[in-house]
């Protein structure tokens, strides 16, 4: 059945509202249809958000833009069309031009998305982030628009505390133009969490847990609205997937308790 703008407007409306939600949202980032169909059906998942890492990788890109918009495209509208849940898309910096990308993923039944800064300079970046949340005013949905600022991503040997100055400065602008969240991406201690819930208040950060991260628990505590997983997903499942070859080749078997495909 075809989507209509109505039920598109109304997933919006529950994203942004989870976002906004006391309890933190977490995401288990999807690549592809089954893995989508799979995390959709868990019990506790509430909303979908995909790894543009991940997407390009299983399609023989490199991560950074390096896959065509039209593929990325079309492969967050098969998500999308895969579940009932509202999808949130990585849709990188938005491929030279954030605000029709983000159109184009509209139209494909996306009601979220991740726009990289790259550090731009800020007035440029923040007019990047404006022309996402003008799109989604224009297709008349709330959009959420998951702000993100590379700051600790490119901060390589500059002092902590300048970088975590620079994410303070960057998100607050993203905001003022409409941005739901901001996406500070990095391995954040408690101190750089709690700074920046303080500087964008309760429920509008977004984190990614890794290796070493803060509990989710811990990261409600301090108010923040969402937990995502990026490409660490898809790593975990190619290494079960690399775990279960090593025994089949080694004479073993499947292991118990492996899914079924519907």
């Amino acid at each position: 059945m075809t989507e209509t703008r109505t039920d598109l407007a109304a997933k919006a409306t529950t994203l942004a509202r989870l976002h906004s939600a006391p309890g933190i949202l977490q995401v288990v980032n999807v690549w592809d249809v089954i893995s989508a169909k799979t995390i959709a059906d868990l019990p506790g998942t509430r909303a979908l958000a995909t790894a543009s890492h991940s997407i390009a990788a299983s399609l023989g890109y490199e991560d950074g833009e390096n896959i065509p918009v039209e593929e990325m495209i079309a492969a967050v509208g098969r998500i999308a069309a895969a579940t009932t849940l509202p999808v949130s898309a990585d849709l990188e910096s938005g491929y030279g031009d954030p605000g029709e990308t983000v159109r184009r993923a509209i139209g494909v039944g996306i009601v979220g998305a991740n726009i990289e800064d790259r550090m731009r300079p800020l007035a440029e970046a923040a007019a990047q982030m404006e022309a996402v949340v003008e799109a989604g005013r224009a297709e008349g949905i709330d959009f959420v628009l998951n702000a993100r600022t590379d700051a600790y991503v490119l901060a390589g040997d500059r002092d902590p505390a300048d970088v975590l100055a620079d994410a303070v400065e960057r998100g607050r602008a993203f905001l003022d133009v409409g941005a739901t969240t901001v996406f500070v991406p990095g391995l954040l201690d408690e101190h750089a969490v709690g700074t920046l819930v303080e500087a964008f208040g309760p429920q509008r950060l977004s984190v990614i847990n890794v290796p070493g991260s803060l509990p989710p628990a811990r990261l409600q505590d301090l108010g923040v609205a969402r937990i995502s997983y990026g490409p660490w997903t898809q790593r975990v499942a190619l290494t079960a997937l690399a775990d279960s070859a090593r025994e089949l080749l080694a004479g073993g078997a499947l292991p118990s308790g492996t899914l079924s495909l519907n």
